[in-house]
């Protein structure tokens, strides 16, 4: 259906397939992204493409036109006037002028003809010529040459989202991770009490506690490194159905050369080009990574949550910082928010990865047709889980402090202290000291002297907590 005719003095007139649509004069898009535009306002102010999807078409433009250039297939004036507006699209001079949303064709076609349009556009301005022209740039035969949306979107895929990975959620975690080591080392002598089950065990210390957090991030980080790799190969040349129709036979491989330079990512080509353009599997290896982080953040956050419950009626074993009030109605309480948003975040992403993982699972033939949606999943999980570690390692993991008053007390008086007897008098005795002070609401130290298990002496030998929080020795 063609958009209702509006008012000609504010608007221009272009065509395309489908015959004539009315685009706001001042805007450099044209008639296909006018269509989607209109046709498409779902999602409309959650699902529109950010800065690292508009950098990569821009990136992804700038060395087509080279690749063309290169190959002979694009005049030099041509080419200079698209790499010069694609540029302009790299560092962000155009970005309103990209209106769409993910719920799109799957396949990304409108996006990529909103950036050939674009580029094409602002190639005419550059050129003294008249913006809707199609002279001497033309959208579809000079910036979209060699290319269809089938290979063009899959490649911004595949590059915003190493871009984002690489230099923002990755950079993040490391300062998390970081920040989680140098409280262990600060930590590494305050001995608490262990929990399993939610139940008392036998002791640690706080700074093994946070060792095993900071491992987490680590391991994570090790998880998502690993799937970066996937996101190397590159769908470009494979034009429509994988086959590389119209495309030179070299062109693939000479942009994926000047990807790789331009962004200083290790691009390559794809070997299967069938395979880049019908199933994306390495995304969905990427979502299973960053729900690999996800669940860890969750169980770090709400294990400081946990040691920071209280202040008088929980754990309160931990210090977290006052960022803000914590309730209209009850005075002085301060709640642990940043945990909570944390946890929150995780939970967002565990959605994020299921919709990922079914999109993965639709791909028909030469097509996978839920491209954009597996992209901005990925993207706002990436974007969430960077915005969600920085917070917390801000505003809380660099403000907790140990309550060692209330760490003391609850290592004192456990009863699973009493496992250090095991290797002295036996698990069966030691058993009968623990349920003794248990029943009896007794001390272990108290417990034991009344079974005449151990002397006094013994007992003050052998229980001690800090020998207690690693092996036997030789």
């Amino acid at each position: 259906m063609n958009p209702k005719p509006l008012a000609t003095a504010e608007y221009r007139t272009e065509s395309d397939a489908l015959g004539d649509v009315q685009i706001p004069m001042e805007r450099l898009w044209g008639a296909q992204t006018q269509r989607c535009h209109l046709n498409f306002q779902i999602g409309i102010d959650r699902f529109q493409w950010g800065r690292p999807v508009i950098r990569a078409l821009g990136i992804l433009k700038k060395c087509a036109a080279l690749a063309n250039q290169e190959l002979q297939m694009l005049p030099a004036n041509k080419a200079e006037l698209i790499v010069a507006a694609a540029q302009e699209v790299i560092v962000g001079r155009w970005d309103s002028e990209f209106p769409l949303v993910a719920f799109q064709s799957g396949s990304g076609t409108q996006t990529n003809m909103n950036v050939n349009e674009v580029i094409a556009n602002r190639a005419i301005q550059l050129s003294g010529g008249m913006v809707g022209s199609k002279h001497p740039i033309h959208p579809n035969d000079d910036v979209n040459l060699s290319q269809s949306s089938n290979d063009t979107f899959p490649t911004v895929m595949h590059v915003a989202v190493a871009e984002e990975l690489a230099n923002t959620l990755m950079f993040t975690l490391r300062d998390l991770r970081d920040t989680l080591n140098e409280k262990a080392r600060d930590f590494a002598n305050i001995v608490m009490i262990g929990r399993t089950h939610l139940q008392d065990a036998t002791p640690l210390t706080l700074g093994q506690v946070i060792s095993g957090w900071a491992e987490q991030v680590d391991q994570a980080l090790k998880g998502l490194q690993w799937s970066l790799q996937g996101l190397y190969p590159l769908a470009i040349g494979g034009t429509a159905v994988g086959t590389g129709l119209n495309a030179d036979a070299r062109f693939g491989e000479l942009v994926a050369r000047k990807i790789r330079e331009e962004t200083g990512k290790p691009f390559v080509s794809a070997v299967n080009k069938f395979a880049a353009l019908s199933a994306h599997d390495a995304l969905v290896n990427v979502s299973a990574a960053l729900r690999t982080l996800a669940g860890a953040l969750m169980k770090i956050a709400n294990d400081v949550r946990w040691y920071a419950s209280g202040p008088r009626a929980g754990l309160s074993e931990l210090k977290i910082p006052e960022n803000e009030p914590g309730s209209s109605i009850m005075p002085g309480k301060v709640n642990p928010t940043q945990c909570e948003v944390l946890t929150m975040v995780a939970v967002q992403v565990f959605g994020n990865d299921h919709a990922v993982a079914f999109a993965g699972s639709q791909g028909n033939f030469q097509l996978n047709v839920y491209k954009t949606i597996i992209l901005h999943n990925v993207l706002e999980s990436i974007q969430l889980l960077t915005q969600g570690c920085r917070s917390f390692n801000e505003r809380c993991v660099k403000g907790i402090v140990p309550n060692e008053r209330q760490i003391r007390a609850h290592l004192e008086n456990s009863l699973m202290l009493v496992t250090a007897l095991n290797p002295k008098i036996g698990y069966e005795n030691a058993a009968k000291i623990s349920m003794l002070a248990y029943h009896e609401d007794i001390g272990l130290r108290e417990a034991a002297l009344k079974l005449g298990l151990v002397t006094a002496e013994q007992f003050d030998d052998w229980v001690r907590p800090e020998d207690m929080i690693h092996p036997l020795g030789p």
